[in-house]
């Protein structure tokens, strides 16, 4: 393996921190590989097919043939560093996308020029915007039949609203498709040989037959670049000749501002089309320089503070994921943003108040490594040594402390109920839940205690699937697991006030808690408020808490069927306090008992969640794929065309979806394709919730309101 050490001081301008991101199964790992390849990372060309990507480095992955968890490595083409993040595209490990694009200055996406954009393409793009991470597309699969340019082009306008400019123009498509004729500097690149697609022509003239196509996408070109910049426009409405140069910087600067998206076309698994894309990589996408500053606030006086991305800042870096290797530990990957960080130094995670070891520091390249003595603004590296830093949390500069914005996940929607096989087992099980908690921020972990369970829940039965199977590999756990469960909520649908009272008299000293709780619904996704209304000193400042410990205590347990409580306002307005027996304990207890009271007047409802289904089916199908979602309570969004299939899209409780995939499968004879995402939270119908009360020995039970 090449020493990177010895080239990875370039300067500040040649680094480019990119992520690739698309819907599964588009070509993620496949270009990633290439790009190893050509850049002289790795000396032969992994394949997913046939589990040997250098990217998908978990048995797991090679195994399933996808991407699960997010790799980092680095490498070069010309003068350019490159650090570079294949992510997963399978819904279910949506949060290592998010983390990756948390840190990366720019990101290519792949589509699959048959398919166009897809609904995890549409998933991966709204992240993208959040984080306003610049974009360069890569429609793959040029040569799949099928595939077809202009209408992906198309799609990425009417479905992802950007703004996109051809600049990689394929040459022939299907079998016939060669290179691809480059737009802006009017050169084709032809591959013909089978070296593995590291050598090609590069010549002047434009393909036969495509003279019209080049024209229509050139003067769109430099009228689309003209418009991003007010020297050019004059220039452009005048008539006269702008030059490449002018419009190559032009179309950076719209890239980096988010004005413009460029398109570039090929087919990674031929190994076509990758040397312009990573050209256009180092062309359009931004250097930590064109960032310029990064922005938080400082956490001891809540003012905003400023970071220049430059080495001689003091330091500031984002810990964006933690990873339990077997062999060195926890390995914890940060982004440095300022200043540079040595191994052997301390640094200060703002975010948690705490003062961490840096151990050493590794450069990845997917599970291999290198060690580092200094890492610089700009790099991403990996720490080993922190004890306490979790995903999300700034490490800096004690000097000069800042926060960096966090990363929000999704909630988990699906449960499981995990136990040890052996006695020898019940410790290695704790141990390993721990670790996966860690390196996993949508996967949580719960003791049930009334029925002594314990419950592991994710975004998806995928993702439990795969941890599962992690603690059998790599912590040896042997575990029995029960079957998915969905994870619902309670709420409440109207304003009620109730009373809670607890006194007890025994010999000595007593017990003395009363008070006075107003419920009110919130909007969906608002959460929880408790609102301290208490006036006149009707009960001591001290006891105020321990109403709230009882409330948010009676919240996680529920109260219709034992479901966690959520979206509501409750108000503690009134009440009355004994000199002598009030403790915390007794208000705690009063807060619980108003809480549960108050609950039960105000018309408690169960919220399920609702996925976003998409199942992608040839059309003889159709009415019976339609038919049976209808079956399973769906409400049927619409249907669209996609080359010889159709798409039907709907929305579906999660509780009707177990074991979809294999259900459509037979329904299909293996020719439909199913796809969910978690989409929001909906009221459960009566009829279910009554049904649901009769089978349940959930001791809080009431008749639904």
């Amino acid at each position: 393996m090449a020493d990177l050490t010895k080239e990875r001081n370039v300067p500040l301008d040649h680094i480019r921190n990119i992520g690739i991101i698309a819907h599964i199964d588009a070509g993620k790992t496949t270009t990633s590989e290439r790009i190893l390849y050509y850049t002289g990372r790795s000396y032969k060309i992994g394949e997913v097919h046939e589990g040997a990507a250098t990217m998908d480095w978990m048995d797991q992955e090679r195994e399933r043939g996808i991407t699960i968890v997010s790799a980092a490595t680095t490498t070069f083409w010309h003068d350019y560093r490159i650090n570079l993040i294949d992510t997963p595209g399978h819904v279910d490990f949506t949060a290592e996308v998010e983390r990756s694009l948390r840190v990366l200055d720019g990101a290519v996406t792949v589509l699959d020029a048959e398919e166009g954009v897809q609904s995890q393409s549409e998933t991966v793009w709204r992240q993208a915007d959040k984080y306003k991470v610049p974009r360069i597309c890569f429609i793959n699969k040029m040569d799949k039949l099928g595939a077809d340019f202009e209408k992906t082009v198309k799609s990425i306008v009417d479905k992802l609203g950007a703004n996109p400019i051809v600049l990689g123009l394929p040459i022939g498509a299907e079998q016939d498709f060669v290179g691809i004729y480059h737009v802006l500097d009017q050169k084709s690149y032809i591959w013909s040989g089978e070296e593995l697609g590291a050598e090609f022509d590069v010549r002047d003239e434009i393909p036969a037959g495509m003279e019209e196509s080049v024209k229509k996408y050139r003067d769109q070109l430099v009228e689309k670049i003209a418009e991003t910049d007010e020297a050019l426009m004059d220039k452009y409405l005048n008539g006269t000749e702008i030059s490449n140069e002018e419009l190559k910087k032009a179309l950076r600067a719209a890239v980096i501002a988010y004005k413009i998206v460029p398109i570039f076309g090929g087919t990674s698994l031929r190994n076509k089309g990758v040397q312009p894309l990573l050209d256009g990589v180092v062309d359009y996408l931004p250097s930590p320089v064109d960032l310029k500053e990064v922005h938080g606030i400082n956490p001891k006086t809540n003012a905003d503070e400023v970071r220049k991305l430059i080495p001689e800042e003091s330091f500031c870096g984002f810990a964006f994921k933690v990873q339990i290797d077997p062999h060195v530990g926890k390995i914890t990957y940060v982004r440095i943003y300022s200043g540079k960080l040595s191994s052997g130094s301390y640094a200060y995670n703002s975010s948690k108040d705490v003062r961490e070891r840096v151990g050493r520091l590794l450069l990845m390249h997917a599970n291999q490594r290198e060690e580092i003595k200094e890492a610089y603004s700009g790099e991403i590296v990996a720490v080993v040594g922190f004890k306490d830093t979790i995903t999300g949390d700034t490490i800096c500069d004690e000097a000069k402390p800042i926060i960096l914005e966090k990363i929000s996940f999704p909630e988990p929607v699906i449960s499981l109920a995990i136990e040890p096989k052996t006695k020898s087992d019940q410790e290695k099980l704790g141990l390993s839940l721990k670790k996966l908690m860690e390196e996993d921020p949508t996967f949580t972990v719960k003791i049930n205690h009334e029925t002594g369970q314990t419950i592991i829940s994710g975004v998806g039965e995928l993702q439990l699937e795969v941890k599962v199977e992690t603690m059998k590999r790599e912590f040896g756990v042997q575990a029995n697991i029960g079957a998915p469960q969905v994870a619902y909520k309670e709420t409440v649908e109207h304003e009620a006030s109730a009373e809670g009272k607890y006194i007890k008299q025994t010999g000595g000293r007593g017990q003395y808690g009363h008070c006075f709780l107003k419920l009110e619904p919130l909007g969906r996704g608002e959460g929880y408020e408790f609102v301290n209304a208490i006036k006149g000193g009707a009960i001591p400042q001290e006891f105020i808490p321990s109403v709230e410990k009882g409330v948010k205590e009676t919240m996680e347990k529920g109260v219709l069927l034992g479901f966690p409580m959520v979206d509501m306002k409750v108000t503690l307005y009134d009440g009355t306090f004994h000199d002598v027996d009030s403790s915390d304990i007794a208000f705690k207890i009063a807060g619980s008992m108003a809480f549960q009271s108050a609950s039960k007047k105000s018309g408690l409802q169960l919220l399920e969640p609702i996925m976003k289904v998409e199942v992608t089916t040839p059309e003889e199908f159709m009415g019976t794929i339609i038919g049976d979602l209808s079956s399973k309570r769906a409400q049927i969004m619409g249907t669209e065309e996609r080359g010889n299939s159709r798409i039907i899209i709907a929305q579906v409780p999660l509780a009707e979806m177990s074991g979809y995939a294999t259900q459509l499968r037979s329904m299909s004879q293996g020719r439909a394709i199913p796809y969910m995402e978690p989409s929001h939270y909906e009221i459960v119908p009566n009829n279910i919730v009554q049904a649901m009360l009769a089978k349940s020995t959930f001791t809080g039970r009431i008749n639904a309101q």
